[in-house]
């Protein structure tokens, strides 16, 4: 029951919010009021008009993180977003996977493959990026632009980037 109210909830911010500018104080105060039904926040989550936000319950963030527009986050397993992290517009993060029935992808068993996915402090995930189920970004790295990002990486401050991701150059 409460995984409906924060689908519900989740809902209303979006809908009561969308028509507000993208300026910091209003950015804060979307980010506080999806904090409230999250696992774990901190302060100053900025979040932008147009995010979709899905699985509350799952979604532990932690200091100064800016969502970017048309950003996608479905928390059906853990998702958790170290300090100061940038995600620009366009990144779909999904901690969760559709399971096959019969040859088929639309009625499966009912069950998701669920996972998790850790973005490290400092991280900066470019636009129109991906993130799937069972994946790590370490801290003080990039995700370049148009990435998709499937498995778990742990050497920090190096680029990531490219379908699937790979590690591009290490500072």
């Amino acid at each position: 029951m409460r995984n409906k109210f924060l689908l519900l909830y989740a809902w209303s911010i979006r809908t009561v919010l969308f028509f507000f500018p993208d300026i910091p104080i209003l950015m804060r105060f979307r980010g506080f009021m999806y904090a409230l039904g999250m696992k774990s926040c901190g302060i100053d989550f900025q979040v932008t008009h147009d995010v979709v936000i899905r699985g509350l319950q799952n979604i532990n963030a932690g200091n100064n993180i800016f969502v970017g527009n048309h950003c996608v986050i479905m928390g059906s397993g853990e998702i958790f977003i170290g300090n100061e992290v940038l995600i620009a517009p366009h990144v779909v993060i999904i901690s969760g996977n559709h399971t096959k029935f019969k040859n088929s992808y639309r009625y499966g068993n009912g069950k998701p493959n669920i996972g998790t996915i850790s973005i490290g402090e400092g991280g900066w995930i470019c636009s129109n990026c991906t993130i799937s189920m069972n994946s790590s970004l370490p801290s003080g790295s990039v995700l370049s632009a148009n990435s998709f990002l499937n498995k778990k990486f742990e050497i920090t401050n190096a680029v990531y980037g490219g379908v699937p991701a790979k590690m591009i150059k290490h500072d």
